[in-house]
């Protein structure tokens, strides 16, 4: 069945990206799909918890995992709000839907020297490639912004006078952070290489080597590859830059509420995630500093 007054929904009211409305459209599809095989009925409007349940209990027999499957339930839940809202059902059926158990993943930051390692003991080659790259470095580790902020950052966003950066963050919500002085002679740096390289007058801030807008999978495998060189962890990408950036401040003593400002959460709740690293640094302090610690 078509989805399409909801999509519209998500696109134009919730400002939600492509990428996040193409999930909610899949999921939808997969359930529709579900009922029609199963009850021979894909009018998901008039459905019941048991129906949910039973694809749910399908997803788990599939051999997929809790996380993803309550991100499908999420589409769901989201879906029958939408319904309740435009009066299309009266009775939510996910109301009282609890969400699976699901282990909590830890995100392991770079340590300060791994960060040292990559930005002042490697050489990056003297040519656009190699001061964009490590400008994209500096960059994310200057500002925890996310990969997509990242890659639909603006020449206009940069502010030298007042040294700030202007980051348009998720649904288009707008944060200023500002601009270090390491950063700013990065960035100054690279601008004198990318003029030649922007010969279709771009307005995008980072470029490929053929003047053309950077992609995710370029913006990821140039983190993967400089921090395999200095890091043994198994996982390097931006998230875990965002993650280093916001760990290293909470363990230098920054405010947790600035620190969610800086990286645009909505609410403490999603930066608290970043505390337990601080919280082992906040230990170790309080090991060598507490006197009934000491000899």
């Amino acid at each position: 069945m078509p989805f399409t007054s909801f999509i519209e929904y998500l696109k134009l009211e919730k400002n939600y990206s492509v990428h996040t409305i193409t999930a909610y459209e899949n999921d939808l599809c997969s359930f529709s799909d579900f009922c029609k095989e199963e009850y021979e009925d894909d009018d998901i409007t008039n459905i019941h918890y048991v129906q949910i349940r039973n694809w749910i209990v399908s997803l788990v027999e599939s051999g997929l995992q809790n996380a993803t499957i309550n991100r499908k339930i999420s589409s769901l839940k989201t879906f029958y709000k939408y319904l309740l809202k435009t009066k299309q059902i009266e009775i939510n059926p996910l109301v009282k839907h609890k969400a699976l158990k699901t282990a909590k993943k830890v995100q392991v930051p770079f340590s300060e020297k791994e960060m040292e390692t990559v930005l002042v003991d490697i050489s990056f080659t003297n040519d656009y490639e190699g001061v964009r790259n490590k400008t994209i470095i500096e960059m994310f580790y200057a500002t925890g912004m996310r990969k997509a902020e990242l890659i639909n950052l603006k020449l206009s966003d940069i502010d030298y006078a007042a040294k700030t950066i202007r980051i348009l963050g998720k649904r288009n919500k707008e944060r200023i952070v500002p601009l270090l002085g390491k950063l700013e002679n990065q960035l100054k740096e690279y601008d004198s290489y990318r003029k030649p390289v922007d010969v279709h007058q771009k307005e995008e801030l980072f470029l490929t080597g053929k003047g053309n807008k950077i992609y995710p999978n370029l913006v990821y495998r140039l983190i993967n590859d400089y921090f395999s060189i200095a890091s043994t962890k198994v996982k390097k990408s931006p998230h875990i830059l965002r993650h280093t950036f916001a760990t290293h401040l909470l363990n230098q003593g920054a405010d947790l509420n600035a620190v969610k400002e800086l990286l645009g959460h909505a609410s403490l709740a999603s930066t608290q995630v970043y505390t337990h690293n601080s919280l082992a640094e906040l230990k170790n302090v309080y090991a060598k500093a507490h006197p009934r610690n000491k000899k």
